[in-house]
């Protein structure tokens, strides 16, 4: 069955916004929130199965009929006190194997930020899900102009890749780690998945927007299913010539391949990109007026979606 753009931004957008709050209410059933003392913000949402999965130290207060996990350190802790701490927790748990999601650990760090922007903590990237914590990431479609119009740059993921296996993609996309720029993220991913030269894309690269959305995740992506993410993404798009071609440069890509506007609506509306990639496309789309309010009767839902408010502390980052 083929799919509407509003299905396909609902689709990575699914946990339900604050306009549907008895249906919030019911998703998060049980959850526990995820806080950090000195800090009176909500950090995140954690399912209850993964608290009892958790090896606790005495550096943590598990609330149970409060529904609440605080990272009890004290109040004035730095960032760096704080991220051992996390660090250290997740790496006896690991080592337990009570939690699938931890075995795909990657040594990189993601940021969790409090209400001003500030860095309370630093958290490894595997296991910001269990937390529900708000991530960043870069997202890049390179295109082509021809007789045809516009032609964009198509990833296929690899068929052995844990999550997403043989899905579609964007050019090039990737976690944004702590300390890092979007630009200096997206340059990296670029050279990294696409071979695209450092040189041609900082001269003309453009900023499309940033994108914000709450995913619960499902069985494609690997790990425990249900989880909470919200995320951040920031877009880009590159146009190219035909004297720069993206080529895999590791594993994870299994190629590329130009696809026309209206082949990219197609494998769009079979389902057959990765979810957050998805909505990437999407917004390409918008970008270059493919996609409006006169040719779609949902567009100011669709925009909702690409754009939804997300109630954690966020910290957005200048693109360029």
């Amino acid at each position: 069955m083929r799919k509407t753009i509003l299905d396909i931004v609902k689709e990575c957008d699914n946990f339900p916004s604050h306009n549907e709050p008895t249906l919030q209410s019911e998703v998060l059933t049980g959850s526990f929130t995820f806080r950090v003392n000195g800090c009176n913000a909500i950090l995140g949402y954690i399912l209850p199965e993964i608290v009892e999965k958790m090896h606790w130290s005495d550096s943590w207060v598990i609330d149970h009929q409060g529904r609440t996990v605080t990272l009890a350190t004290p109040a004035n802790a730095t960032a760096e006190i704080r991220s051992c701490v996390v660090e250290e927790t997740l790496q006896a748990t690991r080592q337990l194997g009570t939690i699938s999601l931890l075995k795909g650990w990657r040594g990189e760090r993601f940021p969790v930020y409090g209400p001003d922007g500030e860095t309370l903590l630093e958290m490894e990237r595997c296991a910001s899900a269990l937390f529900g914590i708000v991530t960043y990431g870069v997202q890049l479609i390179a295109y082509a102009r021809s007789a045809q119009g516009l032609r964009l740059w198509i990833s296929k993921r690899s068929e052995a890749k844990q999550t997403y296996a043989g899905m579609l993609d964007t050019t090039a996309a990737g976690g944004l780690v702590a300390g890092k720029l979007p630009i200096e993220g997206i340059v990296c991913e670029a050279q990294e998945e696409a071979s695209i030269p450092e040189d041609v894309l900082r001269k003309r690269v453009k900023p499309m927007s940033t994108l914000s959305y709450f995913h619960i995740r499902g069985d494609k992506a690997g790990g425990e299913v249900g989880l909470f993410q919200p995320e951040v993404e920031y877009t880009y798009e590159l146009e190219l010539d035909e004297q720069v071609v993206p080529q895999p440069k590791d594993s994870e890509v299994a190629g590329f391949k130009l696809y026309t506007i209206e082949e990219v609506l197609n494998v769009l509306k079979e389902g057959r990109f990765k979810q957050n990639s998805a909505i990437v496309i999407v917004e390409f789309l918008i970008t270059h007026g493919i996609v409006n309010e006169r040719t779609d009767q949902d567009y100011a839902d669709i925009l909702f979606h690409l754009h939804r408010r997300v109630e954690f502390p966020l910290c957005i980052l200048p693109s360029i």
